[in-house]
């Protein structure tokens, strides 16, 4: 299972949310390119990035992002904003190892489809789910679609991977919930990341035993040094190693 160190940007700065509101962001006073290469040297293979502006339609963040993907000596997970084809093949042609795309896909499967056979391996489907829907426009909106019928629509579509946010276990600071993940990992041929569950070093122990469980995002919990990274690496890499048999 990989771990994706989660760095959250707004207005330049390196932000975590409080129940999912962008206007009360708590601010950590870090430099984002720093913190991205201490990642990388942690021994983090990948990081996932949000960008709250773009979400809003900013482009405020824009130098900073590149910057990021630039130096931090990692492939870059990018998210946030990513409503066109433009804006996907934008940050893909800037070196952005995959793109997340969650909106897009509500409003134009048939586009997201494409976009995932012409770069495998690149895109990555957001399910935010909240109260048993799919959230759209940065948790603004509530479609229509209950997770699995949204899973389903793009059975055959060759995602690099589906990140799933429980947004009830994500806004409320409690223990996290691994119900919801479970089920959609099971649900899904494509394999999962989880999102949104990641409060202890433990809650990455029992997800790494969950069938196709690929990954989990840790941002909040890192910011606020509830977990130290690289023993969420050495956890994550020590649950599937292979134990001897002894007679």
């Amino acid at each position: 299972m990989r771990i994706y160190p989660t760095m959250e940007l707004q207005n330049g700065r390196c932000v975590t949310l409080d129940k999912g509101r962008l206007e009360q962001a708590m601010i950590w006073h870090v430099n984002p390119t720093e913190t991205a290469r201490s990642w990388s040297a942690a021994g983090a293979e990948w990081m996932h990035l949000t960008d709250f502006d773009a979400i809003e339609g900013r482009d405020t963040n824009v130098e900073l992002v590149e910057e990021i993907i630039r130096t931090s000596e990692m492939p870059v997970q990018l998210a946030g904003g990513m409503r066109t084809r433009e804006q996907v093949e934008h940050w893909i042609d800037k070196g952005a190892g995959r793109v997340v795309i969650g909106t897009l896909a509500a409003w134009d499967p048939n586009l997201v489809k494409e976009l995932a056979k012409l770069y495998p391996d690149q895109i990555v489907l957001a399910v935010d789910v909240w109260r048993g829907f799919v959230m759209t426009e940065g948790w603004r909106s509530q479609s229509a679609f209950s997770p699995e019928a949204f899973i389903d629509a793009f059975a055959d579509t060759p995602f690099a991977a589906i990140l799933v946010t429980d947004i009830d276990s994500d806004m409320e600071d409690i223990e996290a919930q691994l119900g919801l993940i479970s089920g959609l990992a099971q649900h899904s041929r494509t394999p999962v990341i989880a999102s949104g569950v990641v409060r202890t070093v433990d809650d990455i122990s029992r997800l790494a035993y969950i069938p196709n469980i690929a990954g989990a995002l840790v941002g909040r919990s890192l910011f606020r040094k509830a977990v130290d990274l690289s023993e969420a690496l050495e956890v994550a890499t020590a649950a599937h190693e292979p134990v001897a048999q002894f007679q």
